[in-house]
């Protein structure tokens, strides 16, 4: 697998693709679980973690704040005060992971998308659904994965249609890191991988074929 990328001058991901011998069903294994607990993780993301991952999506003219605030942070908070519950295991592994370093990530159910997949800035006018309550989000200068479709996933909130569900089991990990932290995607991708093993994925890294340079 290969996402085209729009070079950019701050984006540093990493992309990493997952297949389970069956469906993943609807609960993690107590392992997982706590991960998501206070002990598993730390109470608030560190200052210039959270500075230069904003400041990635801040580069196309998005406000990473409020509810547009990068969907690690959301979890780091939930994680500290007990309120990040198991949703589903890959899903897990993806939160565990992304609470921990305090660094964005997607999660795509690749059965539910179309066509080669992009990496772009979202551009005016663009949004997608992205949960069950019919709710958007605005996609104008968010750096996004994309498919035949259009955006389905970012470093905020996923698109409601990508997301899996208990019969998921061949997944897209996208780490949306930034050349301000260097090796931290990679760290990372290595930490899902680890974890995604344990659940009996058999785990590949996925390529980046890059445009020229984004002004």
């Amino acid at each position: 697998m290969i996402i085209e990328v729009e070079s950019h001058p701050l984006l540093d991901a990493v992309a990493i693709r997952a297949e389970l011998p069956g469906p993943q069903g609807e609960q993690s294994p107590e392992w997982l679980q706590q991960l998501l607990t206070p002990a598993g993780g730390p109470e608030s993301v560190e200052v210039e973690c959270k500075k230069h991952v904003r400041a990635l999506l801040r580069h196309g003219g998005y406000r990473p704040a409020g509810r547009g605030k990068p969907s690690s942070e959301w979890l780091v908070a939930a994680a500290a005060r007990g309120a990040l519950a198991s949703i589903l295991p890959l899903v897990d592994a993806g939160n565990a992971v992304s609470r921990s370093a305090g660094i964005p990530l997607s999660v795509v159910d690749l059965d539910r998308v179309q066509g080669p997949l992009k990496i772009s800035l979202g551009s005016a006018g663009e949004s997608y659904i992205f949960n069950r309550s019919d709710q958007s989000i605005d996609l104008a200068g968010l750096l996004c994965l994309r498919d035949g479709i259009g955006p389905c996933a970012n470093a905020v909130k996923d698109s409601q249609r990508s997301k899996t569900d208990a019969s998921s089991r061949n997944v897209l990990i996208v780490i949306w890191g930034t050349i301000d932290l260097p090796g931290a995607a990679r760290r990372m991708g290595d930490r899902v991988q680890q974890l995604l093993e344990r659940l009996g994925a058999e785990v590949e890294d996925v390529e980046f074929q890059r445009d020229g340079p984004m002004e």
